[in-house]
């Protein structure tokens, strides 16, 4: 069993007037938000198996088959993988480390393991192993992705994206490497090709909103912000909570001359984050008032 992926999600860095000043500010909210997409379909990411319900009971079921078979390393990735996905990081590795102990060419030990440096930032460590993935199985898509992401964090974009495109190339239903790759063409201001990425991704995981943010912030960059409204009325249903996808649909509204949605989604974005200097300006841009309610649909 391999562990799901989180990634750090990146934004373009301009969008084009009007209201720059707005679109900075949600370039630099955005800019260190993290993402989950741990329900993508198995096949989609780092994970090659159904997940296991990460509860204490069936932690103590894999650690009672342990018990029972101390010398299996699939044993041991396996609880490794539910511990990690339960946020007990170190005790994850552990057993990673015990799993690759046991089989030194357990390729999916080190790809897990690389996952777990890689999300604790010991990139260098996480680059090993998942070159040592690899070099046990060169079609191993799971670990181009974990690999790709190192590159990405280095700002590799070259490396980056070959191993994007490799991950897409051996598992087509691959959702967070084409979403990935759709980060990458948005940085470097190709968004046709991001939004065709992030379109793939939206697909493959239609209740995500992440790839509907990614490709609202693709089409405003290309001004046009009525496709981008509509991916981010969908988007801030998958995740209403999230202040930044908030923020762009009230972008969206407020160039598309809506003032009253665009002031509805500032304010829906200040209630979930008071202190948001986006959220604020673009609430007075608007002629928003303190205590007056807006529809938001």
């Amino acid at each position: 069993m391999a562990i799901p992926e989180r990634n750090a999600l990146s934004v373009i860095s301009r969008l084009g007037p009007p209201a720059a000043v707005t679109v900075a500010l949600i370039a630099t909210a955005l800019g260190g938000c993290s993402i989950n997409l741990g329900s993508l379909s198995p096949s989609s990411s780092e994970h090659e198996e159904p997940a296991r319900v990460t509860s204490s009971s069936n932690i103590a079921s894999l650690t009672e088959a342990i018990k029972n078979n101390p010398n299996d390393p699939q044993a041991y990735n396996m609880r490794g993988s539910v511990l990690a996905q339960a946020g007990k990081t170190e005790e994850a590795l552990a057993d990673f480390n015990k799993a690759i102990s046991l089989d030194p060419d357990y390729g999916q030990a080190f790809a897990n393991r690389g996952l777990i440096y890689r999300q604790t930032k010991r990139l260098d460590q996480a680059m090993a192993d998942y070159d040592r993935a690899l070099a046990l199985d060169a079609n191993y898509a799971p670990a181009y992705l974990g690999r790709g992401m190192v590159y990405k964090a280095r700002k590799q974009t070259t490396e980056a994206l070959e191993d994007f495109n490799k991950a897409i190339s051996l598992r087509p239903d691959n959702a967070e490497a084409y979403y990935n790759r759709g980060l990458l063409y948005q940085g470097q201001n190709q968004h046709q090709f991001a939004i065709d990425d992030f379109t793939a991704a939206n697909g493959l995981v239609p209740q995500q909103a992440e790839p509907l943010l990614g490709r609202a912030l693709s089409y405003l960059a290309l001004d046009k912000a009525k496709e981008a409204a509509a991916d981010l009325d969908e988007a801030v249903q998958a995740d209403p909570q999230n202040a930044q996808i908030w923020i762009t649909r009230g972008l969206a509204y407020e160039r598309l001359g809506d003032k009253t949605k665009a002031a509805g989604s500032y304010g829906r974005a200040i209630n979930i984050r008071p202190k948001d200097e986006a959220a604020r300006s673009g609430f007075a841009r608007v002629g928003g008032k303190p205590g007056q309610s807006y529809d938001t649909f």
